[in-house]
């Protein structure tokens, strides 16, 4: 009996690495293949964010590299998390992928206290493609004209003001103003930025923190106006916008990023050919001049180096969240 038993674990083992060996022959095969119908780019924020202008500007490119369609798919809410859910479950066969920032994958554990994923495990880093700079604005109404002024402005007439977010970016940002300098400000949370953009504009809110997509329009126009950025370099977009650090924030350096992902065990080809129609995207003149013109700064790397970058970010955005006394909902 016990020579029968151990005969026939000899088999199993040997079927199951046969089984094996053929999965990942078939697998490789058919990525080789990759793409034979549309794909699909997710991303967790509505149409006209920032993340939309990039997915979109590289779906574009991908669908002329690769030769089929690629279609971007708002899912906002949820501070992203239903986005980055609904490809973290999905088939890891390329069809479905995520264009996503920081806010699901480097601060979503210091917002909420349930997030149905894990931003490493769950994912496989493809690309990272850019960054999102960002910028403190108010309604032109306020009399005020610097970060100083607002802050007094604030202190002078209590309950008075109120700042509308509709990223991690902003809400991180604006309760670590609040944290680190005293601005009594009220928070408003909006589903996207443009969203916020709109009541900043109409004067229901004082502040906002948007991207540079949807600021430096607004700015050109004078239907806002620029107080500060968020990192500790000034923008080449506003080189007469001083920084929080400069100012009030010493130390204080603040900026979103972008990349793309697929869901967990994702086929290498798969990803060693995004990994190369992305970089060969953002090598393109005609994309670089769209990015730049859209205040989105590119910045490529290759998959290993991202996944890396991302551990890090997941660290460094957690740690300034909690300092900013910003509790998970």
């Amino acid at each position: 009996m016990r020579l029968f038993s151990s005969f026939a674990k000899r088999i199993f083992a040997h079927a199951g690495a046969t089984f094996a060996a053929l999965t990942l022959a078939a697998s490789g095969a058919w990525a080789q293949g990759w793409p034979e119908r549309p794909v699909t780019i997710v991303t967790p924020f509505a149409a006209g964010s920032i993340t939309d202008v990039a997915a979109r500007l590289l779906a574009q490119r991908l669908q002329q590299a690769l030769g089929q369609p690629f279609v971007v798919d708002n899912k906002a809410g949820a501070g992203g998390m239903i986005a980055a859910q609904a490809v973290a479950r999905s088939s890891p066969d390329g069809y479905t992928l995520l264009l996503t920032t920081n806010s699901t994958h480097s601060v979503v554990g210091a917002l909420f206290k349930t997030v149905p994923y894990d931003p490493i495990a769950d994912f496989t880093a493809i690309a990272r493609i850019g960054s999102f700079p960002s910028v403190v604005a108010v309604n032109p109404s306020l009399p005020v004209q610097s970060i100083q002024d607002l802050i007094a402005y604030g202190k002078a007439h209590p309950g008075a003001l109120s700042y509308g977010y509709g990223n991690s970016t902003g809400y991180v940002a604006g309760e670590s103003m609040r944290h680190r300098t005293g601005l009594d400000i009220v928070k408003v949370a909006y589903r996207s930025v443009p969203n916020a953009m709109t009541d900043l504009i109409g004067g229901q809110i004082s502040m906002a923190i948007p991207d540079m997509s949807n600021a430096l329009p607004q700015i050109a126009q004078k239907t806002i106006r620029p107080l500060v950025v968020l990192t500790k370099a000034r923008n080449a977009n506003l080189p007469d916008v001083p920084t929080l650090d400069e100012t009030v924030m010493p130390g204080f350096d603040l900026l979103a990023w972008a990349g793309l992902f697929g869901p967990a065990r994702l086929p290498s080809d798969v990803v060693a050919k995004l990994e190369r129609e992305t970089k060969a995207a953002l090598s393109s003149p005609e994309i670089l001049a769209n990015f730049r013109t859209s205040g989105i700064e590119p910045y490529w790397t290759n998959a290993a180096d991202f996944k890396a970058y991302v551990a890090s970010e997941l660290t460094k955005w957690t740690s300034i969240a909690a300092e900013a006394g910003i509790q998970p909902e």
